[in-house]
């Protein structure tokens, strides 16, 4: 499997350490607009070919497929071309900043019927995967989800602390994991979507921070606190209060209501959930089935953040 790998920022780095764990996968070409940047990361994942843009690397023979790892504002664009192309493609996480262009990219791939896959990690990491496979069991219900997504941040950078040339938004792609990891968890869809937000920032003219709330029909709630204020520990934390237990997820790792460690090494081949997630998206393709974060699975997804935005548009 021949793949492009577009951006080698922190994310896209992190899908090159994945990769590199795959057999009969490979990434074959970097796509990066600065030029020293990419040939240091080609040398140090012995990539082959680079490209300054999408299109370029994109005429490339034997390629199969795309992982987007781009600017946010890319995304959709990028995914419409990668499969106008013929190619298979992950998108990494938000699709969109938009519903529009979420539901134009899920429409091309069911015409297309390519893989088109986003990168809503939450639903491989090891420690979602243990809850969820729980419920799917009848072990437990949730009856609440209390989730802190929490950074620090004053100008604009990534998750490895460097420069960059877009904005991150606290509601179109850190709230996108939580308010589609509460669909999938609950099996249900959300009936009631309302949200509040802070001060926007002066230069970064963006919200840095906002409080977001959900409800399913059956009256399963979700409480999201996201900050880019908060000077103390950073990401997210999930706590599932159920009626059988509370469980405490850190990305791949899961602990119990008294923070007692539950084994979730078991749960699949990898306890990485980038890992998971790229296996995933290369088995859809060898497959023909869809996978896991189809874009018809999370679609959803963006249709209740545009709801949350026109909440937000509601309260000024």
């Amino acid at each position: 499997m021949n793949i492009i790998l577009a951006g080698v920022g922190a994310f896209g780095l992190k899908h090159l350490d994945a990769i590199q764990k795959i057999e009969d996968a490979s990434v074959v070409c970097l796509v990066e607009p600065e030029l020293a940047k990419a040939k240091n990361v080609a040398n140090q994942y012995s990539v082959e070919h680079i490209a300054l843009d999408l299109t370029e690397a994109l005429s490339l023979a034997d390629i199969d497929a795309v992982i987007l790892c781009t600017p946010t504002e890319l995304h959709a664009k990028q995914a419409l071309l990668c499969m106008h192309a013929g190619k298979h493609v992950q998108v990494e996480i938000p699709v969109a900043d938009n519903a529009e262009d979420a539901v134009a990219v899920a429409e091309l791939q069911r015409k297309t019927g390519l893989v088109c896959m986003v990168g809503h990690t939450r639903r491989y990491n090891p420690s979602h995967q243990w809850l969820h496979n729980s419920i799917q069991r009848g072990d437990r219900s949730i009856q609440q989800m209390d989730v802190q997504t929490y950074f620090f941040r004053r100008t604009n950078i990534n998750a490895k602390g460097e420069p960059r040339c877009w904005t991150d938004h606290l509601l179109w792609h850190h709230a996108a994991h939580t308010v589609d990891l509460f669909q999938y968890q609950t099996g249900e869809t959300i009936t009631v979507a309302n949200a509040i937000q802070g001060p926007v920032h002066p230069e970064l003219g963006i919200a840095m921070d906002m409080s977001v709330q959900l409800k399913t029909a059956s009256g399963k709630i979700c409480t999201l606190s996201l900050s880019f204020n908060n000077d103390g520990p950073l990401g997210t934390v999930f706590r599932y209060i159920c009626d059988n237990g509370t469980f405490i997820a850190r990305y791949d790792d899961l602990v119990n209501g008294n923070e007692e460690s539950i084994d979730v090494s078991q749960v699949d081949v990898s306890k990485n959930g980038i890992e998971l997630q790229d296996r995933d998206f290369l088995k859809a393709i060898k497959t023909g089935k869809q996978p896991r974060a189809s874009i018809a699975n999370v679609l959803p997804c963006y249709q209740t953040l545009y709801k949350l935005e026109q909440s937000l548009a509601n309260s000024k």
